[in-house]
């Protein structure tokens, strides 16, 4: 008999059917047993009458709760029952895999244990159905975006996550011995996304891991995370780039709301917003003045940047303001942007760059890059790095490279926001951070 996933019992209804879940609850009265029994789809009730087998019966007494079973039985239809009104009338139960007892997590207690503690056990604490809708979000919002990129010509690249070089800084890098030599796991591909422009590619995506060694011990920070970087040629500016990343997320959220909508606001009381373009925009002299105008300082040591207190004030002001749960901070200042950033001509201290903030948050950074090769090498300079590390980065730009832009995105962060989330470990599969290596 073939396998019947819950969310399409209502056609078998008279059937004889078998379902493959776990055991959810057993509630074990004088005559009948009522098993809950859940895929990952849903769940079911199952009854039992004990008169029909004392040895079945007691069979379904030994069954542990979150066992791994199979249940067979016909299918009826039942109003009064709470789970989709069908009852499956148990006619056999095989026990695929008996759980130990007690469980050391309890998805399904009234009150659940402190975060770390979950994260020990994850594979159990993501058996809730709130956590498996997050990653089922989060498969829509990437094919989402793929639909989108391929729509728009875009081709998808895999970027090598070992180097031999930095590709953003000699800051928060993990080094790793490779072979006779010192290798770094990678914080960006932002210089291979960089030579596909060489190469003529147009424009290119990529969604994959992101290393940053960074000793955060905060609620948006991890030290391995998911990029979603995208590289474009023959920009103008960075407004080419935010226009793109603007109308691009806008239809990532509509399929998602279009798909999970209803879902998410059943199981985590949060009503996805579409939002509307374009996307309030502000200078980074602007954004400066409306916190300087709230009596808001920046700490000392982030001067030029913008903190995460800054930027909640930010997105509170751009809600109040504009109705607007983005924005995009733009034209940073030189000292906290990478070399490779295209400076303003009428103002070489400030870059073509933005950030986006979502409900204020930084989710992206992205720019304009710099694609003139002798202008690179000044711009290195001046950042203290010397040419030979990086000389087969430039050697991109000799060759006829065109002008081009990105920005490179955390697509934990992003579902961390759209779900309403207050902490990044919730969107993420399997977290990791300065005292987490496992599971």
């Amino acid at each position: 008999m073939e396998r019947t996933l819950v969310k399409d019992l209502r056609s078998k209804v008279g059937e004889v059917v078998m379902i493959k879940g776990w055991l959810q609850k057993l509630r074990d009265q004088k005559k009948m047993q009522f098993l809950v029994v859940r895929d990952h789809t849903g769940a079911v009730q199952v009854v039992f009458e004990k008169a029909v087998s004392e040895e079945l019966a007691a069979r379904i007494s030994g069954i542990t709760a979150e066992s791994a079973i199979r249940v067979s039985g016909l299918l009826i239809d039942n109003p009064i029952v709470k789970l989709g009104g069908l009852e499956l009338q148990l006619q056999s139960v095989e026990v695929e895999n008996l759980a130990e007892a007690p469980l050391p997590l309890d998805p399904f207690a009234e009150t659940l244990p402190e975060m770390d503690y979950r994260l020990d056990w994850r594979y159990l604490d993501m058996r809730r159905p709130e956590v498996a809708l997050i990653f089922r979000v989060q498969t829509t919002a990437e094919m989402a975006m793929r639909e989108y990129w391929i729509k728009e010509g875009f081709r998808e690249m895999h970027s090598p996550k070992i180097m031999g070089t930095p590709s953003e800084s000699g800051a928060e890098l993990f080094e790793v011995q490779y072979f006779d030599r010192t290798a770094y796991l990678s914080q960006s591909p932002q210089f291979y996304k960089q030579m596909a422009m060489s190469a003529g590619y147009d424009k290119v995506f990529e969604i994959g891991p992101v290393f940053r060694a960074d000793p955060s011990f905060t609620s948006r920070h991890m030290t391995e995370f998911t990029g979603v970087d995208v590289e474009i040629s023959w920009v103008d500016s960075h407004e080419d780039v935010m226009k793109f990343h603007e109308e691009w997320l806008a239809y990532v959220y509509s399929r998602v709301k279009e798909i999970h909508g209803e879902e998410i606001k059943a199981v985590l009381g949060v009503d996805v917003v579409v939002p509307t373009t374009p996307f309030p925009r502000l200078t980074m002299s602007e954004a400066y003045a409306i916190l300087k105008a709230q009596d808001y300082a920046l700490p000392p040591e982030r001067k030029g940047d913008i903190d995460p207190g800054g930027e909640r004030l930010l997105g509170k002001y751009v809600k109040d303001k504009y109705g607007h749960d983005f924005v995009f901070i733009t034209d940073w200042p030189i000292t906290v942007r990478p070399f490779y950033h295209m400076r303003h001509t009428d103002n070489p201290n400030l870059t073509r760059s933005f950030d986006l903030l979502a409900n204020g948050l930084e989710i992206t950074t992205g720019a304009q890059r710099e694609h003139r090769v002798d202008v690179l090498m000044k711009q290195a300079a001046e950042k203290g790095l010397t040419t030979g590390p990086i000389q087969f980065y430039l050697d991109f730009f000799k060759y006829g490279c065109p002008p081009h832009g990105g920005f490179g995105m955390g697509l934990n962060r992003m579902v961390m926001v759209l779900l309403g989330l207050t902490n990044i470990r919730e969107a993420t599969y399997l977290f990791r951070g300065p005292n987490r290596l496992s599971p």
